[in-house]
């Protein structure tokens, strides 16, 4: 997001150099990596509180690790990998920093089946407003029956009104303050993109042993049929998890992309440069991400997608996911990275993720020759995977009445896809923005969010689909909370909604 200005910048090491930051200065905007694409991480003049010297990593047990706001999904990864344990709700991102995972409760790929950042945070250090440390950890302070906190500060207490808005029930949200009866209040911080308070340090929970990871890539020439088999892969899972299944279908994650997302590829060479052999019939594409047991074997798996007879655990999940493709109709012999081939991972990964920077370039191309004012335009929507065919049949309209050129893609498994204009004019920047907020009221209307896993940041589209999904009101409960908290509107200002 251009225009960003600064009149300092600080790198803090310690909780305690945040808090003389957050004393001394009239607004902070903390960052992580900067990764965001919604301006959260942009600043307008204030005094820019980096986190990426807060470095502390520490194993608190076998299943939790206690990390530095400043410390990279990378390097969290890294250390777990020498105890055989998995950090699951990573986003795509993986130089994205715990900080800024926490502040916007990030998602990615798997929260089909592990959830979002959220579910995976047991404690937190945030320093507040007035510079005071508050160390929350999980399950210690519910809200009261009457919908209220009361946190004790030095001078005072302070009473933090819980909005009163339904959320919708989907299985990833971004968008605002969170809100339920009885609600935990490490849960307020999660996803406030640092407007209530700056994370310091976060205890996170993390899998141990660590499943084995097994990439399949299939396309299918019938969209209808590519989403009933998205639905029979979601619904077997969720049986195996319930203990109800003996076939043993375990699916962490399911990537999208439509079929303007794989003519990109091929208009950029990059099935040629990977590859792999990309039909000019398919409609959909699909990364699909098979946990198998710890310790299952490559051959294992190569044994499974030959016979298609059922072994062991391993061998009987994969076969049944033989057994699903032959029956939903996958154009053709699926692409297939087995447990170890860190190679096939990466040209599997590589794919999915050469779409979206082939839409950016082409942004960044139409910007440069064609009229400067072109930006980025896209969405981050959610809808219950029931509707989600709807929702996209709904987008096919939309696109074809504005004269769009625009491509689609996403995390499937739980129904979140992120539609992107291609511009080839300014005039399609201005029709985009207008047809993702179409794209974010019909998600509304069919029980979704139009906010899923990139939070809200000062971007003014998600700005007013905040307001579509909660109201006038809502946010108002919102700004009842960030005066109780930060009443001179030091943190963030103008992140989520404009100050009061």
């Amino acid at each position: 997001m251009p225009g960003g200005f600064a009149t300092e910048v600080a790198f803090p090491r310690s909780e305690q150099d945040v808090a003389d930051v957050v004393r001394s200065a009239r607004t902070v905007l903390p960052v992580g990596a900067q990764s965001s694409l919604t301006g959260g991480a942009t600043p307008r003049g204030e005094v820019v509180l980096s986190t990426a010297r807060m470095r502390t990593l520490d194993a608190v047990s076998p299943t939790q690790l206690r990390a530095g706001a400043g410390v990279t999904l990378v390097e969290v990864g890294t250390r777990l990998r020498a105890y055989g344990a998995l950090y699951p709700p990573a986003p795509t991102y993986l130089g994205a920093t715990v900080g800024g995972t926490v502040s916007t409760n990030a998602a990615g790929s798997a929260t089909f089946k592990y959830g979002t950042t959220r579910t995976w945070v047991d404690a937190l250090t945030v320093v507040l407003a007035n510079g005071e440390v508050l160390d929350v950890r999980r399950g210690e302070c519910l809200a009261h029956a009457d919908g209220y906190f009361e946190i004790e500060r030095v001078a005072d207490t302070v009473r933090i009104p819980v909005p009163r808005y339904r959320m919708p029930k989907v299985p990833k949200l971004s968008a605002g303050y969170f809100a339920a009866p009885a609600m935990d209040l490490i849960d307020l911080f999660i996803g406030s993109e640092g407007t209530l308070g700056i994370i310091t340090e976060a205890t996170l929970r993390c899998v141990s042993p660590a499943p084995a990871a097994c990439l399949v890539f299939i396309t299918f020439d019938d969209s209808d049929r590519a989403l009933a088999f998205v639905d029979a892969l979601r619904a077997e899972s969720q049986l195996t998890w319930q203990g109800a299944s003996s076939c043993g279908l375990d699916v962490s994650a399911i990537e999208h992309m439509d079929a303007r997302s794989l003519a990109l590829l091929r208009e950029d060479g990059v099935d040629t440069r990977l590859g792999v052999a990309l039909d000019e019939r398919a409609t959909i594409g699909l990364l699909v991400t098979l946990d198998l047991p710890a310790g299952t074997s490559a051959s294992d798996v190569y044994d499974a997608f030959g016979s298609g007879e059922d072994g062991d655990q391993a061998a009987s999940g994969v076969s049944r996911f033989v057994e699903l493709l032959s029956r939903y109709g996958a154009i053709e012999d699926a692409l297939v990275a087995p447990p170890g081939d860190t190679a096939g991972v990466e040209r599997l990964t590589a794919l999915r993720e050469a779409v979206p920077v082939a839409v950016n370039a082409r942004v960044g191309r139409a910007r440069r020759d064609v009229d400067s004012r072109i930006e980025k335009t896209a969405a981050d929507v959610i809808v219950p995977f029931e509707h989600f065919g709807a929702w996209l049949a709904f987008c096919e309209r939309e696109w074809k009445a504005r004269g769009l050129d625009g491509a689609i893609w996403g995390h499937i498994s739980d129904g979140n896809v992120h539609p992107n204009v291609i511009p080839r004019r300014f005039d399609d920047v201005v029709s985009g923005k207008e047809a993702m907020l179409a794209f974010g009221r019909e998600a509304i209307r069919l029980g979704g969010a139009p906010l899923a896993e990139h939070g809200v940041g000062r971007n003014l589209v998600k700005q007013q689909l905040l307001v579509e999904l909660y109201g006038a009101e809502g946010i108002e409960e919102m700004r009842a909370v960030k005066r109780a908290l930060d009443p001179d509107w030091k943190l963030a200002p103008g992140v989520l909604f404009p100050p009061s």
